[in-house]
C-alpha cells in the first residue's frame, strides 16, 4: 500500500458528515499508516465560492423556510426527480472535483456527503478518472440523492437500506451494512461518575445534556426556559456549537437558573459530556444518534430537520432508544418521566442494542481491501 493515496471528501453542512469522515480517516491511518491520506471539506470557500454559497443558501432555507426544504427533499426522493436534481448538482460541482483529482491523483475517494459523491461519480464517467469510489451514507434511511452508478463501495446503516438498493438494481456485492462510523474514542471514555468528576459537575444531581449539532439548532434557549418548571435541582449541560447568539442566551439564562447550568460553544469535550449525561435532548442528527447508541444514552428528540432527520427520529423511537417530542408536547414532563430509573434503564439497553461501535473499523478495512484488488 506504500505510495497509495486516499482522498476523503466531506461537507460542513452540520457536523455529522465531518465527524463520520474523521472517524474513517482515523481508522485508515491506524490500519495502514503508510497510505497518503487527505481530508477536504468539499463545501468550503477554499474549494469553491459557488459551493460555499450553495451551503449558505441551504442553511438559510433550513432556518427560515423548512417546509420548502421538506418539499424539495420529498420531490428529489423519487427516481425521476431525484436523478434530475443529482445531475444538476453533480454538473455544477464537477469543475472543483476535476481540480482536486488532478492535484491529489487519488487511488481511492471516500465521500461522506452526496454532493462530492455525485461530482466524483461524474468525474469518473465523463473525464475518465481512475479511482475507487467509496461512499459512507450518514442517514438511517435510503434516499435517491445518495444513489449513483459507478460507486464501487456503499457503506450504510441498515439492512433495509441495502435491500432497497438491490431492488433498484444495485449489485449486492458493492453494498456493506456496517453502521454509521463513530470515533473509536467513544469506547475508551471513563465511566459516568468519573466523567462528571473530570468536568467538575455535581455528583448527586441528574444530568441533562442539550445539543443542537454544530449549528446550535433546535430551540435550546426555549428548552432551558421550560426546564425551569421542574422541581428538584438538575445539572443542565448546553452545547451551543458555533451559534454565538445561542451561547450568549444560554449564559444569560444560566445566571438566573434554579438549576446548575454549564454552557459550551463548539467543543472537543462533547463525547465526555455525553458520557456524563443521564439524558440528551437533541435534534435527531444521524451521527449524534449513533454516538448516543454506543454510549447507551437515552434521547429526547425534537425539531428534526424535515426529511432525513425525521426518518432518523422514527428509527430511534421504534427501537426504544428515544422519545420523539412532537410540536405542542411539553418538554418538562417528558424529561421528568425519562429520568425515572426504570424507563431510563430500558432505553439504555435499547440504545446499546442499536450501537455499531466497529463501523469505522469495518469501513476502513473494506476500503483498503478494495484498493489491493
Amino acid at each position: 500500500m506504500q505510495g497509495k493515496r486516499i482522498l476523503i471528501l466531506t461537507a460542513s453542512i452540520g457536523s455529522g458528515h465531518i465527524k463520520a469522515a474523521e472517524a474513517v480517516a482515523a481508522e485508515l491511518r491506524r490500519q495502514q499508516p503508510d497510505v497518503g491520506l487527505t481530508m477536504i471539506d468539499f463545501m468550503s470557500r477554499k474549494i469553491s465560492i459557488l459551493h460555499w454559497l450553495m451551503k449558505k443558501i441551504y442553511l438559510v432555507m433550513l432556518a427560515l423556510i423548512p417546509n420548502i426544504y421538506d418539499l424539495c427533499y420529498k420531490a428529489s426522493g423519487g427516481a425521476s426527480g431525484g436523478t434530475l436534481v443529482q445531475k444538476a448538482f453533480a454538473c455544477v460541482m464537477l469543475p472543483a472535483m476535476r481540480r482536486l483529482v488532478k492535484k491529489y491523483r487519488p487511488d481511492a475517494v471516500v465521500c461522506t456527503h452526496p454532493f462530492p459523491e455525485g461530482a466524483a461519480a461524474l468525474c469518473k464517467r465523463w473525464c475518465g478518472a481512475d479511482f475507487q469510489l467509496s461512499v459512507v451514507m450518514t442517514d438511517y434511511s435510503l434516499h435517491q440523492i445518495w444513489l449513483y452508478r459507478g460507486v464501487e463501495q456503499y457503506f450504510m446503516a441498515l439492512p433495509t437500506m441495502a435491500g432497497g438498493m438491490v431492488a433498484r438494481g444495485f449489485e449486492r456485492q458493492r453494498l456493506f451494512v456496517t453502521g454509521i462510523p463513530v470515533a473509536s474514542s467513544l469506547t475508551r471514555l471513563p465511566g459516568q461518575q468519573r466523567a462528571r468528576a473530570q468536568l467538575q459537575l455535581p455528583l448527586d444531581q441528574p444530568v441533562v445534556l442539550l445539543m443542537g449539532g454544530g449549528l446550535g439548532l433546535g430551540g435550546i434557549a426555549r428548552t432551558l426556559q421550560e426546564l425551569e418548571q421542574l422541581p428538584g435541582r438538575l445539572t443542565l449541560l448546553v452545547v451551543a456549537g458555533r451559534n454565538k447568539r445561542l451561547c450568549a442566551q444560554a449564559q444569560e439564562l444560566a445566571a438566573r437558573s434554579a438549576h446548575t447550568v454549564r454552557v459550551w460553544g463548539y467543543t472537543d469535550e462533547a463525547q465526555l459530556l455525553m458520557r456524563a449525561a443521564d439524558l440528551v435532548i437533541t435534534k435527531p442528527g444521524a451521527l449524534t444518534m449513533s454516538e448516543a447508541f454506543v454510549l447507551g444514552l437515552p434521547m429526547l428528540l425534537h425539531d428534526p430537520i424535515p426529511g432525513p432527520e425525521t426518518e432518523n427520529a422514527i428509527y430511534a423511537t421504534r427501537h426504544g432508544a428515544a422519545v420523539w417530542l412532537h410540536p405542542g408536547e411539553r418538554i418538562a414532563p417528558a424529561v421528568q418521566e425519562l429520568l425515572g430509573h426504570a424507563r431510563s434503564q430500558q432505553m439504555r439497553r435499547s440504545a446499546l442494542a442499536c450501537a455499531r461501535p466497529e463501523a469505522a473499523e469495518a469501513i476502513a478495512r473494506q476500503v483498503l481491501a478494495g484498493m489491493k484488488l
